[in-house]
């Protein structure tokens, strides 16, 4: 094998997504159910109900466990699964949506990426079709994909494991339509995300690097595909890596002393945990010192990017409405609260 393909436990590149679907019914059956017909849908198995909101999340594979880790009572009630980093087509947020539909409309919740965008809206409009409400959630909170004033073109990213869930409690406590898109929209708003990557990933086809970043250096901002990020340079430590990016964290959320938060201190694949909790003893002192109350700590592969080197860190400006959305119970494959 030449040197430079990376080394994977797979069977066939281009069956690694359906093989990883087959091995996650598998083992969280209490969770999970795929409809017939309907190979890249994923439903909750005690979260859709006569009357409730159905929310349905979606995109593509290789950020384990979102999306469909994410699925489950108390928080998402489908998801479409898409390829490795590419939006599913419309089918599968079809299927989803109506597996999951329970009379009272449709709320679907997505990063903010041209592909999702397209899809899922024809999916929506497929639905309307069918008589079903559809409405849609973008999600923006990486701060580093675009200035504050165009904050509607910024992308999606580690951010979505809170903002899901303040959706998902919505929907669960059964909130209409308008209530559980109101506070999607609200907690997006609330949210600021922003990564480092040290290394690239490599995609299960080519086991190849997907982008050029050098022995040594480091990109801060990075997108979760590989997207350019605000800055390159060489390799600092955890402590100025996490003071960088809290900076400007801390600058955009704007929180007075006394506010509370909940934080992610995300893995991107291959950052263990050891280094996490290193950047997290930073962040939870930038946090005091900005006299913030911490209310709940998330550590570990949220949202990752294959095998990617590098972490992001997401906080949440909590109010007394998100806390409870947050607070909420839920009962996921990949996640309980």
């Amino acid at each position: 094998m030449p040197m430079n393909l990376t080394q994977k436990l797979i069977n066939d590149g281009n069956a690694a997504v359906d093989e990883m679907l087959a091995g996650i019914l598998a083992a969280h059956p209490e969770h999970l159910w795929r409809p017939d017909n309907a190979p890249r849908a994923v439903v909750a198995r005690h979260g859709p109900r006569t009357g409730k909101v159905a929310l349905v999340i979606g995109g593509g594979s290789g950020h384990e466990p979102t999306f469909l880790g994410y699925v489950g009572r108390g928080l998402a009630d489908a998801a479409a699964i898409g390829n490795v980093f590419a939006s599913p087509p419309p089918q599968p947020a079809v299927d989803a949506a109506m597996a999951a539909s329970g009379g009272a409309g449709v709320l679907f919740m997505y990063g903010n990426y041209a592909g999702d965008v397209m899809n899922f809206d024809m999916a929506a409009e497929l639905l309307e079709m069918e008589g079903i409400e559809a409405r849609t959630v973008l999600t923006t909170d990486d701060i580093a994909s675009a200035p504050r004033d165009q904050r509607q073109k910024r992308r999606g990213v580690a951010g979505n494991v809170f903002i899901f869930k303040a959706a998902g409690a919505a929907a669960d406590m059964m909130m209409p339509l308008d209530e559980v898109e109101r506070i999607a929209r609200h907690a997006n708003d609330r949210t600021f995300t922003m990564g480092v990557a040290l290394s690239s990933c490599s995609l299960p086809q080519t086991r190849r690097p997907s982008f050029d970043l050098p022995d040594g250096e480091m990109e801060i901002g990075m997108g979760i595909h590989g997207e350019p990020g605000v800055r390159r340079g060489p390799l600092r430590s955890a402590n100025d890596v996490a003071d960088e990016i809290m900076d400007a964290i801390l600058a955009e959320m704007k929180a007075p002393a006394g506010d509370r938060v909940a934080m992610l201190v995300n893995s991107l694949g291959a950052t263990p945990l050891m280094e996490l909790y290193i950047l997290n003893a930073r962040i939870a002192e930038r946090l005091k010192a900005a006299g913030l109350v911490v209310h709940k700590t998330l550590v570990g592969p949220y949202c990752t990017s294959l095998d990617m080197a590098g972490a992001s860190i997401t906080i949440m400006h909590l109010d007394d409405e998100l806390q409870r959305m947050i607070d909420h119970p839920c009962d996921c494959a990949m996640f309980r609260s």
